[in-house]
This record gives C-alpha cells, sequence and structure tokens, in this order.
C-alpha cells in the first residue's frame, strides 16, 4: 500500500513520555481497487485506481478496528476493572496519517482517558498496520505493531508499568510480522500466531516465555497446489485454557482474490505439536491441500471464503464465524454472500446458515455462551448498500448454531456504515462490543463506539477531548 503524503508531526514522537491525541479519531481507508459493470457473460469491468460504480471500492471506510486477522483488540481486566483496546487511529478527520493507539474504559468511573500513541507509523495510511493487544500475568500490556510484507516491519511494545498507558511503551522488538495474533497462556507464556510473506502468505509462530526472548519463526501452514508457484493463507484464532485452535482459508497459487476452502488445527503444548481437533498429530509445515486439516471443500464450489472470528464453547469445541460468496468483486454480481457458522459437535463438524449480507468485508463477533450463542454482525443494508459495512444487527441460536434468528437491529438510520464489530476478550458490560464507522465511497471522520450486550445502548467515544478524561455520549 502506498504511503500518504501527509508528512508526520512533531507531536506525535516515538520517543519520551506519553502522548497523547485529543480525541478518539478512526483510521479512513480505501484500497482503491473499483469496479464497475461489465458487458455480456462478464459481470464486472476491471479493476481501476479511479473512482468507479455502481460497484465501488473491494474495501474501504472506517476501519479503525481492521483487520479480522489482528486479534484481539481489546481485553478485560478484573484486576483493573477496566477494558483496554487497541485502534487505528488518525491526526485529524481529512487526514490518513496512521497512528497506533491504545486506550481504556473505566468501569468504575465510567470515562476514557485521552488516548495515547503507541506508535507513529511516520505516513503510512494502511490500517494492515493496525496494532492486536496482549496482558500478561503481571499486567503489563503488550501492543503488536502489524508491519506489511516484507517492505514494512512490525513491532512488539510494552508497557513501562503493570494496567498503564500512562509511560510512553518501551520497544522489544523490530522484525517481519503481518496480522498479528498474540495469545498469552498463564504461567506458560506467549504464543504469538502470525503472517509471513515468504511464499505470498504463509502462517507461522513463535513462543516466548517472558516476552523479550523469542523462539525462531516456525511455519505452521504454506499449502500449495501441484504446479503452483506460491501460496497463502488468512487464519483466526482463540485460546481456551492451555488450547490454542487456528482456522484458515487458502489461496491458489497465492492469489488472495481466490481465497478458498476452510482448515483447521491446534496445540495444547504451546506450538510442540499440531493436531486435528479430534488430536491426530500433523506434521508442520501443512503442504497438502487435501490434507487431515482441511475441513470443506469450498475450491470445488467455486466459493470464496472470508473468515470473521472463532471462539470455543462450553465444552472447549471450536466455532468459525466466516462469510461465503462467489467472488472478490463487490456488487450484486457475486451474491448471495453468506454470514456461516462451522462448528466442531465433539464428534463432527456441523455448518449452519445465518443470514446473507452484502459485502465480502462485513465483518462481525461470536460470543458463545452456554445456553445461547450471538453474532454481532453488519449484515443489514446501510446507508452505503453494496459497500462494507452496514447496520449492526444481533443474531441469536439457542441450539448450539443449528438455526439462528434476528434478536435484534443494533443501529438504524445511520449516516455511515458500521464495521469490524470486535470481542473483548473476558467481555464486560457496557464495553460488550468495539468498532467504527466510515463513509466507504468517500474520505470521512471516522467515529469508534461500543455497545452493551444487549444492544439497548451504545457509546460513542469523544472524537474531540479538551479534558483529560470524559464520559462516551449516547448518540
Amino acid at each position: 500500500m502506498s504511503a500518504s503524503a501527509d508528512e508526520p508531526s512533531s507531536d506525535f514522537s516515538n520517543a519520551g513520555c506519553a502522548r497523547r491525541v485529543d480525541g478518539y479519531k478512526g483510521i479512513w481507508f480505501t484500497l482503491g481497487q473499483f469496479y464497475a459493470a461489465g458487458e455480456g457473460d462478464h459481470p464486472y469491468s476491471k479493476a481501476s485506481n479511479k473512482r468507479t460504480f455502481p460497484y465501488g471500492d473491494k474495501y474501504s471506510g472506517g476501519l479503525g478496528t481492521y483487520t479480522a486477522k489482528h486479534t484481539p483488540l481489546a481485553i478485560y481486566s478484573p484486576t483493573v476493572d477496566k477494558t483496554f483496546f487497541v485502534y487505528g487511529g488518525t491526526t485529524a478527520a481529512d487526514k490518513r496519517h496512521l497512528l497506533c493507539m491504545i486506550s481504556y474504559y473505566d468501569h468504575k468511573t465510567k470515562t476514557v482517558p485521552k488516548p495515547v500513541v503507541v506508535y507513529d507509523k511516520r505516513g503510512v495510511n494502511d490500517p494492515h498496520d493496525n496494532p492486536s493487544l496482549v496482558i500478561d500475568d503481571e499486567g503489563y500490556l503488550w501492543v503488536f505493531v502489524s508491519g506489511r510484507g516484507r517492505t514494512r516491519p512490525g513491532f512488539k511494545f510494552r508497557s513501562v508499568k503493570p494496567y498503564s498507558i500512562e509511560e510512553t511503551f518501551e520497544q522489544v522488538t523490530e522484525e517481519e510480522m503481518t496480522y498479528p495474533q498474540p495469545h498469552f497462556l498463564s504461567g506458560q507464556g506467549f504464543l504469538h500466531l502470525f503472517t509471513k510473506y515468504t511464499g505470498r502468505r504463509e502462517l507461522y509462530f513463535e513462543t516466548s516465555v517472558d516476552g523479550r526472548l523469542w523462539t525462531a519463526d516456525e511455519k505452521i501452514a504454506g499449502i500449495r497446489e501441484p504446479g503452483d508457484s506460491q501460496g497463502g493463507h488468512y487464519q483466526t484464532s482463540a485460546t481456551i485454557g492451555n488450547k490454542t485452535g487456528t482456522f484458515f482459508n487458502r489461496h491458489p497459487d497465492g492469489h488472495a482474490d481466490q481465497r478458498t476452502d476452510i482448515y483447521y488445527v491446534q496445540t495444547e503444548d504451546m506450538g510442540r505439536t499440531w493436531t486435528t481437533v479430534d488430536g491426530k498429530e500433523l506434521k508442520t509445515p501443512l503442504t497438502e491441500v487435501d490434507s487431515p486439516a482441511r475441513l470443506v471443500d469450498y475450491a470445488s464450489q467455486r466459493l470464496n471464503v472470508y473468515l470473521k472470528d472463532m471462539g470455543f464453547d462450553s465444552d472447549g469445541n471450536p466455532v468459525l464465524l466466516y462469510v461465503t460468496s462467489r467472488g472478490h468483486e463487490p456488487g450484486p454480481p457475486n451474491d448471495p454472500r453468506q454470514f456461516r457458522i462451522l462448528r466442531f459437535s465433539g464428534t463432527d463438524w456441523q455448518d449452519s446458515l445465518i443470514t446473507s449480507t452484502d459485502h465480502n468485508y462485513d465483518m462481525g463477533s461470536l460470543y458463545l455462551d452456554q445456553e445461547k450463542w450471538t453474532a454481532r454482525i453488519p449484515s443489514i443494508s446501510g446507508p452505503q448498500p453494496y459497500h462494507g459495512g452496514g447496520e449492526i444487527a444481533i443474531w441469536e441460536s439457542t441450539n448450539h448454531g443449528e438455526t439462528w434468528t434476528l434478536a435484534k437491529q443494533v443501529t438504524d438510520d445511520s449516516v455511515h456504515n458500521h464495521n469490524y464489530m470486535r470481542r473483548p476478550l473476558n467481555a464486560k458490560d457496557p464495553f460488550f462490543v468495539f468498532w467504527a464507522d466510515g463513509d466507504p465511497t468517500k474520505l470521512t471522520a471516522s467515529h469508534l463506539y461500543f455497545a452493551n450486550s444487549s444492544g439497548e445502548n451504545i457509546w460513542r467515544l469523544p472524537y474531540e477531548m479538551r479534558q483529560d478524561f470524559a464520559e462516551p455520549e449516547q448518540p
């Protein structure tokens, strides 16, 4: 991605005491791949870098909580009764200068402080460089800032004090690291899943006891079809107890626009061994298409797969939220797009439909309570239809994902689309889901929001702040 022409401000240097900004300004982004209508048997014209409609950009909008492959973005800590969160911010409503931000919601005072700049991306405008978050046993906040491919490095930062964003964050590493997914297993240390561009996009992991000394990067998957010169994967992962699992798709010959199939692997010993869901040990890295880890052959169905979120049910079984579509281009010709669930019942894998949606990059999160499962997703067409995001809905299942019903529409008559609803780890009301908005068709200010579990109440984080602390407002 190209860098913005905006020059870095000296107010956002990466040295000294914590640098704060006067409000919560989310990053806006356009990929710049626009599509017009084609002719005859070809419903799409070739992609253009000029604003082209009726189908518009492959994805764009307010992407402060992007991507689905950055996780987690928010964590509730009962020790201090705060939900800490990270996001991609910017310097002003008309700027696209990326700042990797951290802040918290104080559940006791019901306030937020001015957010802190962990890292100034120095002119980069691309939220692929957004951060992820993890908290260790001692309460130190670790921010994993994503790089991009092999052109921009990633970084690991640690707070100077436990549960504190008051001082500047200490840089621990600089490395090749994209789509960071850090997991902290109490008493054991860090297990970090991420992507390296060694064969286009391949999956790796590393571990550390203390966050400072890390093992060498080890490849989990680099699947290629016979004759392919490249491969690739996107993943989403989660941890329960000692078990970390990851679902991933594959990119034939490295083409992410053809992403397809679903695979699952897990480890219960910090990556020393990887197995299928039923414990069959796998030899890593996985290289074969027809692997025991493959769950669904979507390639033969000519369907694309877009991974959104995963979790474990009350029995410790993995569950995936994802979207299928007929192709990568936006717009009606690639309908139907469907939010779906893939879940392990304890004996077999079961797939079910939640609802249809109107964009491949509509993203939300999955909540797996013992009695009720919910998906908070932008599945209702919004003010910018057939663009990324929409109006937020809560879909509910009381039979472990077999069938789903619309329980509540959370947003309505919005000015801009809402997208990338994120689930905090250990989520506590009222900071139960976290997201951003923005107009995907043009550069706009992007606000950040959170809502309670019922969806009855929404709060918007203050875009401008004059005081050190403020109460989020209800729009």
